[in-house]
């Protein structure tokens, strides 16, 4: 039986971020869980995909979605193409963390697109849950996995309402030779 979730607003460092965006690229929302995302880019003209464990009936609200169920940690990523991961403009995640999945997420954003990652750190343990060091970005992590691309924001450290930990990052992929527009994140503050 699919999961119930409420669905609640998009987290502000996805909003924040999500003018950065090609207008009317793809965006990918890993582990979408509600559908909050898929909402919210999708209300602004992007197509959108999510992938969960368990697609939720809020999920499925919308209608132009495309939604796959799969188990992402147990089985092969379920969105490759004949060349690797289908790659896409934008790849989104929140409040989720699999390490092993990190290089797909990363081929999975095309050149000249963004990764718009946020997730609980270490830390947290001292305010709630999740505290299992699995479940926590160590120190700067995600600076390390982006370090192929360009950083366009990171954050580290203690945000309150609620309480917690998160380490946060958007991260520009290079465009490749030829783009009529290839360092548009430059222009980013």
């Amino acid at each position: 039986m699919p999961t119930v979730h409420t669905l609640s607003a998009p987290s502000p460092w996805v909003t924040r971020w999500s003018h950065l965006l090609t207008p009317g690229c793809s965006v990918l929302d890993v582990a979408c869980g509600s559908g909050r995302h898929l909402h919210w880019f999708a209300e602004r003209g992007h197509p959108v995909w999510g992938v969960d464990q368990n697609i939720s009936a809020s999920t499925q609200t919308v209608p132009q979605a495309h939604l796959t169920e799969a188990d992402i940690e147990g089985g092969p990523w379920p969105l490759n193409g004949a060349d690797g991961p289908q790659q896409f403009g934008a790849v989104v995640v929140t409040n989720y963390l699999w390490r092993p999945l990190f290089p797909t997420l990363l081929k999975s954003v095309a050149p000249g697109g963004f990764l718009i990652y946020e997730t609980f750190a270490a830390g947290n343990e001292t305010v709630g849950r999740p505290a299992r060091p699995d479940f926590l970005l160590q120190p700067n992590e995600l600076l390390q996995v982006c370090a192929g691309m360009r950083v366009i924001a990171f954050e580290n450290g203690f945000v309150s309402e609620p309480d917690r930990f998160v380490q946060r990052i958007v991260a520009f992929a290079p465009a490749l030779p030829g783009d009529p527009n290839p360092d548009r994140a430059r222009h980013v503050l």
